[in-house]
């Protein structure tokens, strides 16, 4: 066993287990500790409210992970092969997913590969401390990846690879190894006077550069608000049903985005164009059945139908579109039946509005 730890060919190791970028940080996090404190002073975690339960845990990986002296950060890209995003976008009688929610739960893909990294660390040295995380816990993970030179952090929020775009995922082993201090410094913003992703936002989600107030954003609304969607943001929604991309659609680094070859990430039941009246009509049993193994399965049947309604609200009043909405016009949740109250009138005000114009 080597304790040269100098010598662990830790890129090499990770990119063998399908990451596709490794980096090595112990940079205090002082100033995004202040950028977090003041976002949840204002309010903008909206219901997360555990986003504010871990104290300075988020921001100070030592507290989280008593021990912890390194961090080993990873970054894995998860766009594939499917329908273009435009495409579904732009029809709307079709439900549009958030790309990275298409194939297996991505916490599913990368924590076993976490802990292989971590096997073959410690084989080659021995027994060391560790914890592996995949948004599993209170980490600010895009300001250790920054940290770690693997990116940086865009005026959308997301962390951006001038060599890849943006879409991937992060994790992270917390760690107590010292590793070599000579660490790349965190990659400098390089978004320059672009803004494109702030008008793109359908919800206006982005109020300012580097700052996203999470109440309106579709992603929180479709996936971590578990009660009723504001009425002012159900038209804004349009067909998406799971996430938005938006902001990273007119990124223009995504122009530099990679698709992944890894299987465990290729669109599931066809998943990236399906039209909406045929989702809606799922019963329970056929959406679990087919959102095993997807991170879709998280939000619930009662918020897929919530989410799908609003999207069949905002798409074009056809028979079928009506017929699909006036099934479930006596769902046993209140939640869905207001959602489909809501659309049924929704398509009779546009249908009137049109009529008149």
């Amino acid at each position: 066993m080597t304790t040269d730890l100098t010598k662990l060919p830790l890129e090499t190791w990770a990119q063998q287990l399908g990451f596709d970028a490794l980096g090595i940080t112990h940079r205090r996090l002082s100033d995004d500790e202040t950028h977090l404190n003041q976002w949840l002073a204002d309010g903008m975690h909206g219901e997360m409210q555990w986003m504010a339960s871990h104290g300075s845990k988020r921001s100070r990986p030592e507290e989280l992970v008593p021990g912890t002296v390194t961090v080993l950060s990873v970054r894995m890209n998860y766009l594939v092969p499917g329908e273009d995003p435009e495409t579904v976008l732009n029809d709307n009688s079709l439900g549009y997913i958030s790309r990275y929610a298409l194939g297996r739960d991505y916490h599913k893909v990368m924590r076993p590969r976490l802990q292989k990294l971590a096997d073959k660390i410690s084989a080659e040295i021995g027994p060391f401390g560790y914890r592996a995380f995949v948004d599993s816990a209170p980490v600010l993970e895009k300001a250790l990846a920054r940290n770690a030179g693997l990116g940086w952090i865009g005026k959308h929020t997301n962390l951006i690879n001038k060599d890849q775009g943006s879409f991937f995922f992060l994790g992270e082993l917390l760690t107590d190894l010292p590793l070599p201090a000579d660490l790349p410094e965190p990659t400098p913003p390089s978004c320059g006077s672009c803004t494109d992703c702030i008008p793109a936002c359908p919800t206006g989600a982005i109020i300012a550069p580097y700052k996203v107030d999470a109440r309106r954003c579709i992603s929180y609304l479709t996936i971590e608000l578990r009660g009723s969607i504001p009425l002012e943001m159900r038209p804004l929604i349009g067909n998406r049903i799971y996430g938005c991309d938006d902001c990273q659609l007119v990124c223009p680094w995504n122009k530099f985005a990679r698709l992944s070859d890894d299987g465990d990430y290729r669109v599931r039941h066809a998943l990236d164009a399906q039209p909406l009246t045929e989702l809606f009509a799922w019963d329970e049993q056929t959406f679990l059945d087919n959102t095993a193994g997807m991170a879709i399965r998280r939000i619930g049947y009662e918020c897929w139908l919530r989410n799908i309604a609003v999207a069949l609200g905002n798409a074009d009043a056809n028979p079928g579109v009506i017929t699909a909405l006036k099934q479930r016009e006596q769902h046993e949740s209140a939640l869905v039946r207001e959602h489909v109250s809501w659309a049924l009138q929704q398509l009779r005000e546009n249908s009137a509005a049109a009529g008149r114009s």
